[in-house]
């Protein structure tokens, strides 16, 4: 009986001595929750819900792709409340956005990544509006096991030859262009001349169309490159003009576009049919002397016929006096969609490698129409235009007007990683 009550004792010890460690500041914390310290005071947060999941966002808010940044910036906002209605939460998480000035410069753009990756802790990265940034920056996705959404840069490479399994991109490819560009203008037997600025955006874009062209029975007869700063290009379109093209395909970004030089060199007037993509509303403004071409388009506002682009150009007129959504705000605001449909997926959890087999085949919809984050190489296959520039009154630059869509089956690109 004497050991029946030792016994009862010892245990009336041990349970009054865990209940003083569990009201302890320093001990153990419940399961489900992280102790978060900030200022010297610790706070409890659960980890299933609740929380903040940051988004790094990449992007040229300054110089000279300046136009490109700040729409991906207006289309990702408009994607984050129309992915969330209007909560800018999924899975009981807000989503903070933190964004940063690349300068279109690849230096700096690696500068601010690592900021975002180390400073802020950011859980995704997201961008940049040039592949050259991009590209420096995709390593440090992998290094920290971070998903990066690629938005809007477009060379092949980013998908291709540097492709790591934490890149998924929404913006198309430099091939994906490059397929509907060839079926505009390519046969047997056409001559085509290639215009671009000698980088990689202008690299891949040539040797992707090039491909295409090749394959429909097309010959190239003159590749020329431009420095992409420069103003002056005679000296490009002499070459172009003595070797005879029937079409001169032109890959091109930013605002020092080659349009009004084509014009006063008359190239058309010498039986040179000019062929490209439809580009933003300013390029358009200046592509005056080429209303009648027909090439295609990455987007254009009156292209797509869906519900999310409808809410897309109401809500951007409503916000922005009236300005409708240029080339690059519906990239922008699927890369904001599919950040939102991965994390409903991972109920909240934005580990890297938890969502990798999460959002390979992931579909999911966007101003223009579904996309497709393929498994091998996480290219985002989407819907593209066949346009042709025509006059429309009240508006003053030509104006992309639909032939047809192009299926992501069409444009879909090869795999090449």
């Amino acid at each position: 009986m004497k050991r029946f009550w030792s016994l009862f004792f010892i245990m009336g010890l041990v349970l009054l001595i865990m209940a003083a460690c569990s009201n302890d500041d320093s001990g153990t914390k419940d399961a489900g929750e992280e102790t978060v310290t900030t200022g010297g005071e610790a706070t409890e947060e659960p980890t299933e819900s609740g929380g903040t999941v940051k988004v790094g966002v990449l992007a040229s808010l300054t110089g000279a792709l300046e136009s490109y940044g700040k729409q991906t910036q207006k289309g990702f906002e408009l994607g984050l409340e129309y992915a969330t209605d209007g909560t800018m939460e999924v899975a009981g998480k807000k989503i903070e956005v933190i964004w940063e000035d690349t300068e279109t410069k690849p230096e700096v753009a690696v500068q601010k990544a690592t900021k975002l990756l180390e400073d802020d802790a950011v859980d995704f990265l997201v961008g940049s509006s040039s592949s050259g940034d991009t590209l420096a920056v995709l390593p440090l996705a992998e290094e920290y096991e971070k998903i990066m959404i690629v938005e809007p840069a477009v060379a092949d490479s980013i998908t291709g030859s540097e492709f790591n399994p934490y890149i998924f991109r929404t913006a198309r490819n430099s091939s994906q262009d490059a397929y509907a560009a060839a079926a505009a203008i390519a046969g047997d037997g056409v001559k085509i001349a290639t215009f671009a600025p000698d980088y990689s955006f202008g690299w891949d874009g040539v040797a992707a169309f090039k491909t295409a062209a090749q394959e429909l029975g097309a010959e190239i007869v003159v590749e020329e490159y431009a420095d992409p700063a420069a103003t002056d290009f005679t000296s490009n379109l002499q070459k172009i003009i003595e070797a005879k093209p029937d079409y001169l395909f032109v890959v091109w970004a930013g605002a020092n576009s080659p349009w009004n030089q084509i014009a006063d060199m008359k190239l058309q007037d010498k039986g040179i049919k000019i062929s490209t993509g439809a580009p933003d509303i300013v390029a358009l403004q200046m592509m005056g002397p080429l209303v009648g071409m027909e090439g295609f388009s990455v987007y254009y506002h009156t292209l797509p016929n869906n519900p999310v682009n409808d809410w897309l150009v109401e809500e951007h007129k409503k916000r922005f006096n009236g300005e409708v959504p240029d080339l690059f705000t519906p990239g922008g605001f699927s890369a904001a969609v599919a950040i939102v449909e991965a994390l409903e997926k991972s109920g909240g959890d934005a580990d890297g490698n938890t969502l990798i087999p999460l959002m390979e085949g992931m579909s999911f919809e966007t101003p223009k129409g579904t996309m497709t984050f393929r498994e091998e190489d996480h290219q985002a296959l989407q819907t593209m235009y066949s346009i042709r520039l025509e006059t429309v009154e009240g508006v003053d630059y030509p104006v992309p007007v639909l032939i047809r869509e192009l299926t992501p089956d069409e444009t879909e690109p090869p795999i090449m990683n």
